[in-house]
């Protein structure tokens, strides 16, 4: 099975942590050339850099905030001096958020789509003339966009709506050789800094068929596997990473 992606150059937002980082890493170690984004503190994409490298290869970390155009612009303007033609977009950047619905602002519901879907709009279109031929582009979003999750009626609309559109984007760019394609990660484990008690991510655990929560790595082999040329036939699929939640 082919997952290289020798010299290749990929784009990769929210990389300093969880599947953001996760997903950045593999790709290294695959071969490809990474540009990640970071909101967070400099420190952390300090760090985040320094592990990349031991991969080898030529990768840089970005500041930016992909709900902001301008910061939007100036990563894509990264990507392009690069030099090379951008072999994959990974739009990672989300936010989860709990609300009951009678409760639920519209500033609290803007600012989850903004950060979920819109976000992967303005990303994907700012760097759509960079894309090579044969380019990959994968959306993170989530299980829950299927399940439904009480109390998350805004996380879940914004994800569902990166399905729709990852199968749009499909057909429009499948003509010029790019693919289009979507992971759904189930509950990602993240331990103890996760803010959840032990033995709530338990009772998650269980909800699983295989009896635990999926990894920030196993999402990223999920990533790897769609921007690779072994899945250079799939394009406009949303692949379930969750354990069969």
């Amino acid at each position: 099975m082919d997952l290289r992606l020798d010299g290749r150059l990929a784009l990769v937002t929210g990389a300093t942590r969880g599947v953001g980082f996760a997903t950045a890493l593999a790709l290294a170690r695959a071969g490809a050339d990474v540009v990640g984004c970071y909101h967070g503190e400099e420190r952390t994409a300090e760090d985040a850099l320094r592990v990349l490298a031991e991969a080898g290869g030529k990768h840089r970390m970005i500041r930016a905030d992909v709900t902001r155009p301008d910061d939007v612009n100036r990563l894509a303007g990264a990507c392009r001096e690069a030099g090379a033609p951008l072999a994959v977009l990974v739009n990672n950047v989300g936010v989860d958020a709990v609300s009951a619905f009678a409760d639920l602002t519209e500033d609290a519901w803007q600012h989850v789509l903004q950060t979920n879907l819109t976000s992967a709009y303005r990303v994907t279109r700012a760097v759509l003339g960079l894309l090579g031929p044969d380019a990959s582009v994968v959306c993170v979003g989530s299980s829950a966009a299927a399940r439904g999750v009480p109390g998350r009626a805004h996380y879940g609309a914004a994800k569902s709506g990166i399905t729709g559109m990852t199968r749009a984007l499909s057909k429009e760019l499948g003509p010029k050789g790019v693919r289009v394609n979507a992971v759904a990660p189930g509950i990602v484990d993240t331990g103890p800094e996760s803010g959840l008690p032990a033995e709530v991510r338990a009772r998650m655990a269980r909800m699983s068929a295989l009896g635990r929560l999926v990894t920030a790595d196993e999402v990223a082999q999920g990533v790897l596997f769609l921007a690779c040329d072994t899945a250079r036939y799939i394009t406009g699929v949303t692949l379930n990473v969750d354990g069969g939640l």
